[in-house]
């Protein structure tokens, strides 16, 4: 397995280099529950909360906090709405 990072920082540093093959698993795995018909907010809700859970074994409240801000500024950022023909 790849280094963890210092529970003390946020997700400031290097990309890891396995980083393509988890978001391809996961990325199967949102197929996979997609064709067995499950809801699309229960399969985002879980992994949510799997992501959390695992952030929370390797970094302190500090720094999942520095990173669910990030990404709320993202939202109202508007980065996450599709794009716009033009």
């Amino acid at each position: 397995m790849g280094e963890r990072p210092d529970k003390d920082s946020a997700a400031d540093g290097p990309i890891p280099a396995d980083l393509g093959q988890a978001g391809s698993v996961i990325d199967h795995a949102i197929q996979f529950l997609m064709e067995k018909q499950v809801d699309e907010l229960s399969i985002a809700s879980a992994l949510l909360g799997g992501a959390l859970g695992l952030l929370s074994q390797t970094l302190n409240e500090a720094a999942i906090e520095a990173i669910l801000n990030n990404a709320i500024a993202g939202v109202r950022a508007g980065h996450l709405r599709p794009p716009t023909g033009g």
